[in-house]
């Protein structure tokens, strides 16, 4: 059965359970109605992974050997993510959609199912945990050959609303402690699948650079009483020169020690500590600097570049008084047919080493003539 929400901006969310049990939720602006049923065979999901302690560095790594047999690059005509039609069924049963989220089929993590803690750490005889959370899908468009710079502004706007509402609905879950929405793009930072599509993933603990970056907020707020994002923002308008975009509710630049070849933030010039909070202002906002931005990175070289865009936002339980919202786009790309590859400083020792400067990058950024 159908269940269905109304969300900001006109949009309402369907929900419908999947063949196996899982649940898409289509997120819509012209009341569609949604009932066509996953008419795939029902298929044994997998089980939950483990969840191991480095102590060497103290960190949490979830082990999900079943992920190994997910499928790798179909084409086309075999793309899971596209709608259903007569010759495939997909994970989306319905024959056209506008912007969907569904429970992962090879989930890296996956709900518990009874009361759930996080394993005491102890060093080399931590106990072994079960690798809670949640991992889903978010389907951009049904259009197999767009991408995100593709999209129409009113599509943006609605997929800014489906990421609010996932932070919003999974930080009700006890066992999430942290909710990360991203997109990979380019198979040179590893996509499976060439749909444009992200993924939203709920962690139960709070992963290694959050807790960095905490700690060092907080350190800061210690210190000077002061936040330090705000500070790092006024620091970058100060300066202007690694700014590339900017409207009436936020503002884009290359960070002034970013760590990759282009690197972009995409801040709200009203500082929130999460999607959720945004104002009905900033999120009308988002989509013209979201795109401009997308766009010139793909105008640098004329070609599409390979990125990861991560929203970095505060956890659910601990740091809303000191960490906020940005939009995080990192290329490894540094020239045409040249990647950044995170090698022996980057990958054994966490030290990054860049080759150009912000400035430079942001300057090539800002040439685009869109």
């Amino acid at each position: 059965m159908a269940q269905s929400k109304r969300l900001s901006a006109g949009i309402t969310r369907t929900n419908r359970e999947m063949a196996d049990g899982r649940t898409i939720r289509y997120y819509d602006t012209k009341h569609q109605t949604r009932t066509s049923h996953d008419r795939r065979p029902i298929e044994e999901q997998p089980g939950i992974g483990e969840l191991r302690l480095d102590p060497l560095v103290n960190e949490w790594v979830a082990m999900a050997a079943h992920r190994q047999g997910r499928v790798f690059l179909p084409p086309k005509e075999l793309c899971p993510l596209c709608p259903t039609t007569s010759e495939l069924l997909t994970e989306i049963p319905e024959s056209d959609y506008e912007v969907v989220v569904f429970d992962n089929r090879s989930p890296s993590l996956r709900p518990p199912d009874a009361d759930w803690a996080l394993p005491d750490v102890a060093g080399p005889d931590s106990d072994l945990g079960t690798a809670a959370g949640k991992c889903e899908v978010i389907c951009f468009t049904a259009d197999h050959g767009k991408s995100f710079k593709d999209l129409s502004p009113d599509r943006v706007h609605v997929l800014l609303e489906a990421w609010i509402d996932r932070t919003e609905e999974l930080s009700l879950e006890p066992f999430i402690e942290h909710i990360a929405p991203f997109e990979n793009r380019g198979e040179e930072i590893g996509v499976t699948l060439a749909h444009p599509h992200g993924q939203i993933y709920a962690y139960s603990y709070l992963p290694p650079r959050v807790e960095k970056m905490l700690a060092t907020a907080n350190s800061y707020k210690a210190s000077t009483g002061k936040i330090l994002f705000d500070q790092i923002l006024a620091r970058e308008i100060r300066d202007h020169k690694r700014i590339i975009a900017r409207n009436n509710d936020w503002i884009a630049y290359v960070p002034y020690a970013s760590r990759y070849p282009f690197e972009i933030h995409i801040a709200p010039l009203e500082p929130v500590a999460d999607l959720t909070e945004l104002t009905q202002v900033a999120r009308d906002g988002f989509a013209p600097i979201a795109l401009e931005i997308m766009k010139r990175l793909d105008g640098v070289f004329g070609i599409e570049m390979a990125y990861i865009a991560a929203w970095h936002q505060a956890p659910v339980r601990v740091g809303r008084d000191v960490l906020r919202l940005h939009w995080q786009i990192t290329s490894v790309r540094r020239a045409p047919g040249k990647l950044k590859y995170l090698a022996g400083s980057e990958s054994a020792m966490g030290a990054f080493i860049m080759d150009m400067r912000p400035e430079q990058s942001a300057a090539q950024l800002r040439k685009v003539k869109l």
